[in-house]
């Protein structure tokens, strides 16, 4: 039995750890050598959810995604994202990350990409949404005791801004129009905010396409070929 067939039961269940424990595969073909990253259910910040709240937390995926990029090994990152909202902080501080690689990045909403959801979507170089998943936009909220002074609410407002300015810079849709989806009244029942389908996110410039898995790996090949063209020339 020679060294790579030693290997390969080890990588294996390697593989089945990091999919059971962090969401992430590692796929490897003649084209490139992928990493799929999960994010689901909700973002876990400092304060730690129940354990039957399917979470993502963010103190696995940020060394997860700086092993991406710093690794020779991985060629390309494909975030899949089925989100129902979370700690904003926690995940901006993804979004910021993934927005910040070198690396070819694909994003792809499956089911839903609610409120944190939307930024961790459009952080990727090129983002994908089924067309019957949704995209839920709504303003800032907190639960728990609130200290009703003005600067708590100045607190809220530039906190939105964050989100909207992140949003808007790494996506095509103007200012003017995600702020209109976060203030509609009306759509969202007892609350505030938008539902956005497939293609009515491509169409107002929120995520760049629909399509399916296979649409997304095919532009993540595309993205991994023409850096890896970019290298030889340079």
């Amino acid at each position: 039995m020679d060294e790579q067939e030693q290997q390969q039961p080890q990588r294996e269940e390697e593989a089945r750890e990091n999919i059971e424990g962090l969401g992430s595969a590692l796929i490897r073909t003649r084209r490139g050598t992928i990493h799929t990253l999960t994010i689901v259910g909700q973002v876990e910040g400092h304060q730690l959810l129940p354990p039957t709240v399917k979470t993502t937390k963010y103190e696995h995926v940020l060394p997860l995604l700086a092993m991406v990029e710093e690794s020779d090994e991985v060629d390309g990152l494909l975030v899949l994202v089925n989100t129902v909202g979370g700690d904003i902080e926690a995940g901006l501080s993804i979004a910021e990350t993934i927005a910040g690689m070198t690396k070819p990045t694909v994003s792809m909403v499956l089911g839903g990409g609610h409120s944190i959801g939307v930024p961790l979507a459009v952080a990727a170089k090129r983002s994908f949404i089924a067309p019957s998943a949704a995209m839920t936009i709504h303003p800032v909220r907190m639960s728990g005791t609130v200290i009703g002074v003005s600067q708590m609410f100045a607190y809220f407002q530039r906190t939105q801004d964050r989100i909207i300015d992140f949003v808007t810079t790494h996506s095509n849709i103007r200012r003017q129009d995600f702020l209109s989806l976060l203030l509609e009244t009306g759509e969202l029942t007892g609350d505030v905010g938008s539902v956005l389908y497939g293609e009515e996110a491509v169409r107002i410039g929120l995520i760049d396409q629909t399509g399916g898995l296979s649409d997304a790996l095919e532009c993540l090949h595309r993205q991994i070929e023409e850096r890896k063209a970019g290298e030889r020339e340079g």
